[in-house]
């Protein structure tokens, strides 16, 4: 009885390090817009662009030595839980054929460590994701249906539709100007008596790379009733559009916020050509932290992968 309450568990623990699969409606060769005078709609497809890593065949975060992806959650008044993971994402599919692109996530530490999760999107929109985990408890792989969009995961302060299901259709959206981003991006505090093996080396202030940076400011209202959210405020970099932040509103009550620090990634003309240092989520009335670091020099773009790189293969090779 206790092995489908694993599966879900791990479920929910993978996916958001997958989170930058393609989904359907916006095109991987969108080019960059050649003037100033853009719609909101046109800033949020720019930006789901950038999200995705449409900009490369394909991106990965990996082990360098010691250095590795730490993602952590913390209930106020705990030590942080922490998993590390290394991350494989493949856009490299031509335009006819039948898959869009396809991300691999692999656990490598904490109560995740084993696990594996290979997700497919189709170039057929009318096809949902199909989700492939591999459980190293049970040395087997299960196949899942794509979840819920207001689903939970792993008791951290994202939904599914945060960090992987979400579209620009999915809601409309408000140009509410351009301004100054003059804020730092949020961080999780961490204590000296709340250190471990993996946090020692994240960083201990928040990224104030944004500060000074122009950006648009937008509303996206979502579309689904009686959600949890009623609309949210996004800050995109008028250049790279990037988001710095998101601030979640139900009513005139701000519920949530997620910042995302960005860095420049490999050899672009292309301003969209970045890729995520870290993600900070924060759930205000019960102030949960979740917080994905990603280190200087553990991502990688356009590298050379065998053919079947993405595939069960893969997954079944995984060292528990």
């Amino acid at each position: 009885m206790g092995h489908p309450i694993r599966i879900r568990a791990a479920v929910a623990g993978v996916i958001f390090a997958i989170s930058g699969v393609a989904q359907a409606g916006v095109p991987k060769d969108l080019p960059y817009p050649s003037g100033s005078n853009l719609t909101a709609d046109q800033i949020v497809e720019q930006n789901y662009f950038v999200n995705h890593f449409y900009g490369f065949k394909n991106y990965a975060i990996v082990k360098k030595g010691r250095t590795i992806t730490v993602l952590l959650n913390k209930v106020k008044g705990r030590k942080p839980t922490t998993n590390t993971l290394e991350r494989f994402l493949n856009n490299g599919y031509p335009a006819d054929d039948a898959i869009k692109a396809q991300d691999m996530a692999i656990f490598r530490s904490g109560k995740l460590k084993g696990t594996g999760m290979l997700v497919t999107d189709y170039s057929d929109d009318s096809k949902t994701q199909s989700y492939m985990i591999w459980l190293p408890a049970l040395r087997k792989i299960r196949r899942f249906a794509q979840p819920a969009h207001d689903d939970a995961w792993g008791g951290s302060d994202f939904t599914f539709g945060d960090v992987v299901l979400r579209k620009p259709s999915n809601e409309t959206h408000e140009l509410l100007g351009k301004e100054t981003f003059n804020d730092c991006l949020g961080y999780m505090a961490i204590a000296e008596d709340e250190q471990s093996r993996y946090t020692k080396n994240v960083p201990t202030s928040g990224s104030c790379t944004p500060k000074g940076k122009e950006v648009y400011k937008v509303k996206s209202t979502t579309k689904f009733e009686n959600w949890w959210y009623d609309y949210r405020i996004s800050y995109i970099d008028a250049k790279t559009f990037a988001d710095y932040r998101t601030d979640y509103f139900k009513g005139d009550t701000q519920v949530k916020v997620i910042d995302r620090d960005w860095v420049p990634l490999g050899k672009s003309d292309d301003p969209r050509a970045v890729g995520w240092g870290y993600w900070y989520g924060k759930t205000l009335d019960t102030e949960h932290e979740t917080w994905a670091v990603i280190p200087a020099g553990a991502s990688q773009v356009n590298g050379d992968y065998d053919d079947d790189w993405w595939s069960e293969k893969t997954l079944r090779k995984i060292k528990r």
